[in-house]
């Protein structure tokens, strides 16, 4: 079997452009239209909340999407494709927001469409991009090309977040057509760059990942992952981690507002702290992770649990925290929680990628579908939960309470993550295993 070095850093960099323009056409339609729909047009907040729940939902066809890729005649297409419909169902969500104010059920008609039309587009590039980078590089780079990707996806958005606030005042209809058709266009265009001639015309082949059967069908594809023992437990690992990731995202700031009396100002910033915190652990995990491969006894699974302790760690302070109120060093706190959860999110990444290929027919792109389809529905799920848990507990207890409950599952959330996460990489990742497999396929 021949061996290659897999993509080059400059390639890994290519894909993470591409992962950077659908953070940023995701981050109009998630938070710009979700303001303009509630404050400027005076609409519920559940009609943004909801559209953006269904565009998670429909991603549970990340796995047809990631089949699709692994058939088809390369992932850049399939890739491009999907930023395609991205760019149109993003374009038909601004018509939507323009529309529900003085056409209620038909704005909310083309909003279903035009999400379903996101869901779909991200679905199908993301999936892509991610079996893409799995299948094409070197194992001891997982964990950077990891990291690098995601950061470049954060840097997207906030790139693009700036941006877009900058040019869209002073606010009206045509100037936000202008401004989101100017970001559609820019985000195209910085991916078909990206992606020209970014395929290689062989595919790499490394030991965990070469195959000489047929693709299977989409069916057997399905039947083989869920036969897997360590299939199954990842996907719940990515599920239990991915939603308690997600828990805090929306009762962060109110939690900082009603027990630490923040003001808005105050409060962003410490959701900043806490981002500034993911992009640390996120930097030393994908450094620590592959730079130092072979000096560190240490796998990325160990990164993984690490990160999910830590998190459950900071999470249990932030619910004695919510107790202690003025006083607790909260700022350091939310720090502390989002540096470990960069730690075990990029960890979790890389072992994606060295689990993908690990199926004897079944090919990077459904087992990625998969996983994203997993990650997405734990997203809605996580933001959900902890805004009805914290909804429901001030009804019976005091502020500072409600939150503690939360916080508290939160962290016990993080802690199944890591058995969870022991149980799934301990025998795929081992390298006696992989060893094993290699000696096996190059002599059989």
């Amino acid at each position: 079997m021949a061996r290659t070095r897999g993509l080059s850093w400059i390639s890994i960099i290519r894909i993470g452009l591409v992962q950077a323009s659908i953070g940023a056409m995701v981050m109009l339609t998630t938070t710009v239209l979700n303001r303009l729909m509630v404050v400027e047009y005076a609409l519920a907040a559940a009609l943004p909340a909801g559209l953006v729940g269904w565009h998670y939902a429909v991603q549970l066809c990340r796995p047809l999407w990631g089949h699709g890729s692994d058939k088809g005649a390369g992932r850049t297409i399939w890739i491009m494709g999907g930023l395609a419909v991205l760019a149109l169902g993003a374009c038909l969500a601004v018509q939507t927001t323009l529309m529900t104010a003085g056409q209620w059920w038909l704005g909310l008609t083309l909003g279903i469409f035009a999400y379903t039309l996101i869901g779909i587009g991200v679905g199908a590039s993301g999936t892509s991009a991610l079996a893409l980078l799995a299948s094409g590089v070197a194992p001891e780079r997982r964990a950077a090309a990891a990291a690098v990707t995601w950061i470049m996806m954060i840097a997207g958005i906030v790139v693009s977040a700036v941006t877009v606030s900058q040019l869209i005042d002073p606010f009206s209809p045509q100037r936000l057509w202008w401004v989101a058709s100017g970001l559609m266009i820019a985000c195209l265009c910085v991916a078909a760059l990206a992606t020209y001639r970014l395929e290689p015309r062989e595919p790499f082949a490394f030991a965990e990942t070469f195959k000489d059967a047929d693709t299977p069908g989409f069916r057997e594809a399905l039947n083989e992952i869920f036969a897997e023992k360590a299939a199954r437990r990842f996907t719940l690992f990515i599920f239990a981690s991915m939603m308690a990731f997600n828990m805090q995202d929306l009762i962060l700031e109110p939690f900082a507002g009603l027990v630490f009396a923040m003001t808005p100002g105050e409060s962003t910033g410490l959701g900043g702290m806490q981002s500034g915190g993911v992009l640390a652990g996120m930097i030393v995990a994908g450094i620590a992770g592959s730079a130092f491969k072979g000096r560190m006894p240490v796998e990325l699974r160990h990164w993984i649990v690490f990160g999910c302790l830590g998190s459950a760690i900071a999470l249990a302070c932030l619910a004695v925290g919510a107790k202690v109120g003025n006083g607790w060093p909260i700022h350091a706190n939310v720090f502390a929680l989002g540096f470990c959860n960069g730690l075990f999110a990029v960890a979790a990444i890389g072992a994606m990628m060295g689990l993908a290929g690990a199926g004897e027919r079944t090919r990077e792109g459904v087992r990625m579908g998969v996983w994203g389809a997993s990650q997405a529905i734990a997203f809605g799920l996580g933001g959900l939960v902890g805004s009805l848990g914290v909804d429901i507990g001030r009804r019976f207890m005091d502020d500072g309470s409600a939150f503690q409950l939360v916080f508290a599952a939160e962290g016990a959330l993080f802690v199944v993550a890591a058995w969870l996460a022991v149980r799934a990489t301990q025998k795929a990742l081992s390298p006696t295993r992989m060893a094993k497999e290699d000696t096996r396929r190059v002599f059989a």
